[in-house]
């Protein structure tokens, strides 16, 4: 891998360029593309715009995102102590309680490890990956 120190990332910095790409959509592995598009479709209040038994999709707000079937796929574990977890979701939502309970409901699990003292709450799909539910922030 070449890197380019001199040419590192800045977060402040305005270019005027245009963007060397576009993000498409998102993929994730699973063992049930049907099931984990259902889950997201329902939380998110997007549509499964595609689904078979190998591969499914969902569409809301702009973005598409894929669910694909892996043979062999293991969750990634939480905590993430092995370091295998490869990212989660922060969704924002406005009564935390009500939205776990309906996450839960329609088949996340809520594990016992729960940092941030309450200001957040993280739950795990159906295939295992982690995701946290934090209340919309309301201007002070």
């Amino acid at each position: 891998m070449t890197t380019n120190p001199s040419n590192a990332y800045d977060a402040d910095a305005d270019t005027g360029q245009a963007p060397v790409a576009r993000l498409s959509m998102v993929n994730m592995d699973c063992t049930d593309p049907q099931a984990l598009a259902a889950f997201y479709a329902h939380i998110l209040g997007w549509k499964v715009t595609y689904s078979d038994n190998d591969y499914a999709m969902v569409t809301g707000e702009g973005a598409t995102w894929g669910f694909g079937r892996v043979p062999g796929y293991t969750a990634p574990s939480w905590p993430d102590i092995a370091g295998d977890k490869r990212y989660h979701l922060d969704l924002q939502v406005d009564d935390l309680p009500a939205a776990a309970a309906a996450c839960v409901a329609l088949g996340a699990t809520v594990p016992d490890e729960q940092p941030g003292d309450g200001r957040w709450q993280v739950l795990l799909d159906p295939a295992g990956h982690p995701f946290c539910l934090s209340p919309v922030k309301t201007a002070s």
